[in-house]
């Protein structure tokens, strides 16, 4: 008797378990999954159905339009074989290494600037802010404007009497990256810095007065305590940037369309060319999935930081 009543107990835990199981999955919570799912449907759908339809098709010899030709890796071959290709993955590596040291590292300068109880604070982050809230072509418009050899800066300093000044980044091979960097660190550092000044006012206020009791100078307590409490702050930033780099492609059209040449060349603006200029999809979703790889490089390291290390503390 004692074993049977011992074998029902178990047998209604189990059940318990199953319940309680079935009930966190789909009972708890049901009117917000049911709002979710059309959402969870299209990216579903949209996301992961186009990811797979690009890569399938980069497997193929399509041109103009999409076939079923299996060739293999012969685009991705193809794809780094070509120098246009190689000029604009370098290019992207420096322009990103630049750009991303450049832009949380001025961006959090400003903040801690900011951060200091100045007076007009709010004008001031709105002059910072504004030039996110730009596309990017007019970023570059503007600034393709401001770097022209004859009626930009240069010109308008040579006409003041100094002759010998020279501005010539756009038309310059060796320059014009760091042309574009300026343009992108003009429209980017204000986010950045709005996203530090986020992290700085969430640091409670005690840590600083525990810091000046204990005579640390300012700039230890931000290497030592303020940096470490911001991790996540700087962590996101990096992705946001980051996936800003690879995507790089409006501001290269608005302000050096790839030249002088192709040394300003990027990938999503290969990616463009050989999809809807030269009429060879295949080529263009080889270089859209390399995209994606990289872009998926960025993000899985920050998931994993954010949550799987986060799982792991609790």
């Amino acid at each position: 008797m004692a074993d049977l009543a011992v074998q029902q107990a178990r047998k209604g835990g189990a059940a318990g378990g199953l319940s309680r199981f079935l009930h966190n999955t789909f009972i708890r919570n049901l009117s917000a999954k049911i709002a979710a799912a059309p959402m969870m449907a299209t990216v579903l759908v949209v996301f992961i159905g186009c990811t797979i339809w690009t890569i399938w098709y980069s497997l193929t010899d399509s041109r103009l339009l999409p076939n079923g030709e299996f060739v293999g890796f012969e685009q991705y071959q193809r794809l780094f074989s070509t120098s246009r290709w190689n000029v604009s993955v370098v290019n992207l590596l420096i322009y990103g290494a630049f750009s991303l040291v450049f832009t949380l590292g001025i961006g959090f300068l400003l903040a801690v600037l900011m951060d200091q109880k100045i007076r007009f604070e709010s004008a001031f982050r709105t002059i910072m802010l504004y030039p996110f809230a730009l596309s990017f072509i007019v970023t570059g418009l503007v600034w393709q404007w401001i770097m022209n050899p004859s009626l930009g800066l240069q010109g308008t300093i040579r006409n003041m009497g100094w002759e010998s000044f020279t501005f010539d980044w756009l038309t310059n091979p060796r320059m014009v990256l760091f042309a574009l960097l300026i343009a992108g660190l003009w429209q980017g550092v204000g986010f950045v810095m709005i996203l530090m000044l986020a992290g700085l006012r969430g640091i409670d206020d005690e840590i600083w007065k525990a810091a000046r009791v204990d005579g640390i100078p300012t700039w230890r307590t931000y290497m030592s305590i303020v940096l470490p409490m911001m991790r996540g702050v700087f962590v996101t930033a990096v992705v946001l940037v980051g996936s800003g780099i690879v995507r790089l492609y409006d501001l290269v059209v608005a302000l050096t369309d790839g030249g002088p040449g192709i040394s300003s060349e990027v990938p999503a603006k290969y990616v463009y060319n050989y999809m809807f200029g030269a009429g060879n999809i295949a080529q263009g979703l080889a270089a859209s999935t390399m995209m994606l790889l990289t872009v998926m490089i960025i993000i899985i390291p920050w998931a994993y930081l954010e949550f799987g290390g986060r799982g792991r503390r609790t």
